[in-house]
């Protein structure tokens, strides 16, 4: 679910000029994405210098309203062209005999039910723009009952900070939120080139959906709401919750200094720890619909959610906990997904927030991100923005408003009923056993990273897919259904779709580099063209062209007509090839961080990665109770198969390299 990106490259643009196509009212933003569909190039990352953006809240001013983006129409694929290539997908998953036995249901699929659905699929896609995006977001999200935690919500870090003290602690977390305020203040001037991929815009509408949103719980399905425009963020200390606002009262952006004094009540005004509130929001989504629906039965608590709900963003300032230095990486990314338990910082949250920054007085700070109404990329990217304006002034955020903006409000709840309380009780419970269960092991493999990679004349995104295939069929001894996203920007509202990473050249590469009988050239030959293979269906899957997005349209026509579903969706090359093993995605920043989230199956993995010029960073997740699956083993497994490709490559004639540009 995570967006698929390559390595940045930058380019610097100082303000906007009139020749820039700009969207303004909170739609353009900072971008980074793919620079060409037709080669596997790095993405563009745009600096932005904000020299001269008004750092007002929800400052319109009598701007002209741009013209509006040029973007593209979801279509519906033809469906021979999906079935083929998803024969292709699932084949390495079956033995011969299934496979012939595949291509059987696959034919009588597309020759019955396949036709009629993929007509009511063709008269939705007459109707919407984009018949997807709704769809994927109920689906994918909305209806999703585990808790976002874990399963939904990832962590992105920042890099480690050594705190002298308790000052330099709330200085700091001050100064990210005066980076954040200034980052919305950027985004609200409409400041942000429109990029594109190739001839196409990229949809920056996601950029406009992270500011002041929140998932709210409701049985069956939740809904989302948006408060773009608010003024304030919410600071939670010992599960205590502060209303902070941002602005002065004429709406310029308070500096950090000002921040920092408010931080510093919220932590002298509390002693004791509150009742965790917060916890309720880890648990499974109808578990904290039914709490919901409790404390919101009165007045004094309405108020409290509602306040919460349209902050901008949560704080969490986190009680100290110690961490070894070998595991300090490992700690920081579970922290963030998780918060580490109900004894320690898991009550501390708000997990319906779209973005919630979270900094521990031990040096681990990030963001942990709701997933439901954007992607990663705005989240690692205000990462990046917030990090580099700080290291390259050290008196950052003095420049704000040195108004106080009142003191902070503490957001107050009702003594909770017996009711509440057992909910209270439920989630810790079940919060402490999520934590139990998610084993994590961060690799930083530093014998070589991108740049070593495109000497190669290789892709270095499709090269570390690769190395993720080798590594699990090392370990397992059978090919992993492996998923990784690909942004689907070049269309109104796109998402994401799945690059099926798992191919026919990916086994054979796999096969070569275990059975001892392949020669080093030989080897080296499958490796590329498994690179290859990626490449060709990354670029594909960029252009809409995928197989899963279709086959799940497919499916819902079926359920919205009270049609059967297929017998198709329940055959053995489906089955097995949507059962992500490892689930993947990239996610690049040039500073010491990474993304981390939990696998999307009970015998997988997660691995998110961050192929830096000299070294990868991958954050792996599986869990405790599958035997078959240990994350230190699997980075272990990693680092060997990084090791052996190397190796092979080194020993590979220079001229067997392909001489067509990558």
């Amino acid at each position: 679910m995570h967006t698929y990106q390559s390595a940045p490259v930058e380019t610097t643009v100082e303000a906007p000029t009139s020749e820039m196509r700009l969207l303004s009212k909170g739609k353009v933003f900072w971008n980074l994405t793919k620079v060409s569909i037709n080669n596997q190039t790095p993405n563009v990352l745009v600096k932005l210098n904000p020299s001269s953006y008004s750092s007002k809240a929800n400052d319109e001013g009598d701007k002209e309203e741009p013209p509006k983006q040029k973007l593209l129409r979801y279509p519906v694929l033809p469906l021979n062209d999906t079935l083929e290539r998803f024969l292709l997908t699932a084949q390495p998953h079956l033995t011969p005999k299934e496979f012939e036995k595949q291509k059987e249901i696959t034919q009588q699929f597309k020759d019955k039910e396949g036709d009629k659905l993929q007509g009511l699929l063709e008269e939705v896609g007459k109707r919407e723009k984009n018949w997807l995006a709704q769809r994927w977001l109920t689906t994918a999200y909305l209806k999703y009952r585990d808790p976002v935690t874990v399963y939904i919500s990832p962590g992105m870090t920042f890099p480690y900070q050594k705190f002298k003290d308790m000052r330099d602690y709330v200085d700091y977390t001050a100064k990210v939120i005066y980076g954040l305020g200034e980052f919305k203040g950027i985004v609200d001037a409409g400041q942000i080139p429109i990029v594109k991929m190739g001839k196409n815009e990229l949809d920056n509408s996601q950029f406009g959906k992270v500011f002041g949103t929140c998932r709210i719980p409701i049985r069956g399905t939740d809904r989302i709401v948006y408060n773009p425009c608010s003024n304030y963020i919410v600071v939670i200390y010992k599960n205590h919750f502060y209303k902070l606002c941002l602005y002065d009262k004429d709406g310029c952006l308070l500096s950090a200094k000002s921040l920092a004094k408010q931080l510093d009540e919220i932590m002298a005004a509390e002693n004791d720890f509150g009742v965790p509130y917060g916890i309720l929001t880890t648990d499974n989504r109808d578990n904290w619909a039914e709490a919901y629906e409790q404390l919101a039965k009165t007045p004094e608590n309405c108020e409290a959610l509602n306040t919460i709900q349209r902050a901008l963003f949560t704080v969490s300032l986190d009680q100290c906990i110690d961490v070894e230095p070998e595991q300090q990486a490992t700690q920081l990314i579970l922290g963030l997904i998780h918060g580490n338990g109900s004894k320690i910082n898991s009550g501390n949250r708000w997990m319906d927030k779209t973005i919630q920054l979270v900094v521990n007085p031990n040096g681990n700070v990030g963001f942990t991100y709701e997933h439901s109404p954007a992607e990663g990329q705005p989240i690692a990217m205000m990462m990046d923005y917030v990090v580099k304006k700080m290291g390259e002034d050290k008196n950052y955020g003095s420049s704000g408003s040195s108004e106080t903006g009142g003191k902070p409000q503490k957001i107050s709840f009702a003594k909770p009923n017996p009711c509440v309380d057992q909910w209270i009780f439920y989630a810790k419970r079940n919060i402490d056993k999520l934590v139990h269960d998610l084993e994590c092991n961060v690799l930083k493999f530093k014998c070589y990273g991108k740049d070593y990679i495109k000497k190669q004349k290789l892709g270095p995104d499709s090269f570390v897919q690769m190395a993720l295939q080798l590594a699990f069929y090392k370990m397992h001894k059978v090919p992993g259904a492996q998923y990784e996203s690909a942004h689907l920007r070049i269309f109104e509202n796109g998402r994401t779709e799945t690059i099926r990473s798992c191919s026919n050249e990916s086994l054979a590469f796999c096969k070569a580099m275990t059975e001892g009988k392949a020669s080093v050239k030989e080897k080296a030959a499958l490796l590329r063209e498994a690179v290859v293979g990626h490449q060709k269906y990354a670029r594909l899957a960029l252009q809409g062209l995928g197989v899963d997005r279709h086959l799940l349209g497919l499916k819902m026509m079926a359920q919205e007509n009270d049609l059967p579903i297929p017998e198709f969706y329940s055959s053995p090359g489906y089955t097995k090839s949507m059962h992500f093993r490892v689930s993947t995605s990239q996610v690049a920043t040039t500073y010491d961080a990474f993304m981390g989230y939990g696998p999307a199956t009970d015998d997988g993995y997660a691995a998110c990665y961050n192929p830096r010029d000299r070294d990868i960073i991958v954050a792996i997740t599986s869990w405790s109770y599958n035997f078959e699956t240990n994350p230190d083993k699997f980075a272990k497994a990693l680092e060997a198969a990084f090791l052996e490709m190397q190796d092979v490559l080194d020993k590979d004639p220079q001229d067997n390299k392909p001489k067509s540009k990558l």
